[in-house]
This record gives C-alpha cells, structure tokens and sequence, in this order.
C-alpha cells in the first residue's frame, strides 16, 4: 500500500488568528452602536446590521476554514486490489454555517485518469500569478463520463507523485527508490493551534483494513 499526504494543499495556521480580531471588531461594533442607538437614523441602521454579519460571517470562516479540516487528506493506493482511497472533505468556503464534512471514497484504479492545469490570474498591478498542478478525475467504468474529481497534491511537485503513483501501481514498489520513513498524519507541531484544533485522521475501520490489506 502506497500512502500520499495532502497536508500541503492546505494553508492552515494563520487564518484562525483573525478570529480573536474579528472578535474584538464585533464588540467594539456593538458597544459603540448602542451608545448611541437613540440618535442613529435608517440608514445608520442598515449599516450597523450589514457589519455585524460580515463579522459573524467572517468570524466563523476564519475559524472553519483552520480548525475543522482534517490534519491531512491522504491518498493511498492499494496495487494488490487495484484501488484508489481519497480520504476527502467536502465543503463550501462561503457558507461556514453548514456542516462541513470528510468524505472517503474508494475506486478501481481503471476508473482513475489525471489532468493537468495551469491558471493564470492578473494583479491589479498587472502582475501575473500562475498556478499549476494535477487533478485525479474518476470515469464511470467503461465509459469517459467524469463522476468524481480531487486534488493530487503532494509536496507541490504533482506530476512527479503521479508518475511515482503510476509506477507503484503498474509495476510494484521494487521499481522505484526506497520511500522515506514513514509519517503520522496526526502528528503536528505543538504551537499550530489550527492544526491541534482540527480533526484527525480517522479511516472508516472497514475502508482503513481493506486499503490497507490485499484481497
């Protein structure tokens, strides 16, 4: 079995940290509103209630988005049974009121094709920023019709973990260098509190024995 991390794909530690100022925003809004509640018109109104939801908004964003994804998203890739295991997370970053939630997923490894992108976005300066990388799509067996797509996000360097993958599964683990020791997805540092906060890695026991073992 194969195991790839995908911490790297998320930007985690630094965005909880305006939760205390969104904090402070709030009641400082509240506080000010109501010294002076008696004397503020309509549209004095319209603003105070405007503000307070972008700051509650913004207040459980910066929460959600650090400290309720899981430590790590990993993939793992089982040769013996020709299976691919995403351990997913499903979410919409504009809406931090719903639930967000992991969602495991398992395919054969002939339903798997990857796709390169690249995009280019443009600064208000006129800079550019370029992104790149590998995404898995997943086919309806026998046919091309896409029914899943994820991230293959590993230390940056995707097509060079896809073209690892594609040897691991196609012609076993003595193909390739000696991986290095491996890692607990569970194990982080001990001042990101992001990531003490966020939700371990936990396989469903059924999905976790069978990724892990041939048939």
């Amino acid at each position: 079995m194969l195991e790839l991390p995908r911490a790297s794909a998320l930007i985690r530690g630094v965005v909880i940290w305006f939760a205390p100022v969104m904090c402070i925003y709030l009641v400082t809004l509240l506080a000010d509103f109501f010294s002076i509640e008696q004397t503020v018109g309509f549209e004095l109104w319209g603003l105070f209630v405007l503000g307070v939801l972008v700051g509650v908004w913004s207040l459980f964003f910066c929460v959600k988005v650090d400290a309720n994804s899981p430590r790590d998203l990993p993939l793992r890739f089982n040769r013996a049974r020709q299976r691919l295991y995403a351990y997913n997370f499903k979410y919409r970053w504009w809406n931090p009121f719903e639930k967000w939630r992991v969602v495991p997923v398992a395919y054969d490894w002939s339903q798997v094709r990857a796709e390169r992108w690249r995009r280019t976005h443009f600064t208000a300066q006129g800079g550019a920023i370029i992104q790149f990388g590998v995404e898995l799509s997943i086919v309806k067996p026998g046919t091309n019709q896409v029914i899943d797509r994820f991230p293959l996000t590993a230390m940056g360097a995707d097509e060079h973990a896809w073209a690892y993958v594609c040897t691991y599964m196609q012609q076993g683990p003595d193909a390739l260098p000696p991986p290095g020791p491996p890692r607990d997805h569970n194990d982080v540092l001990w001042c990101n509190v992001a990531m003490l906060l966020a939700p371990k890695v936990e396989w469903p026991a059924d999905m976790d024995l069978e990724s892990r073992t041939a048939p």
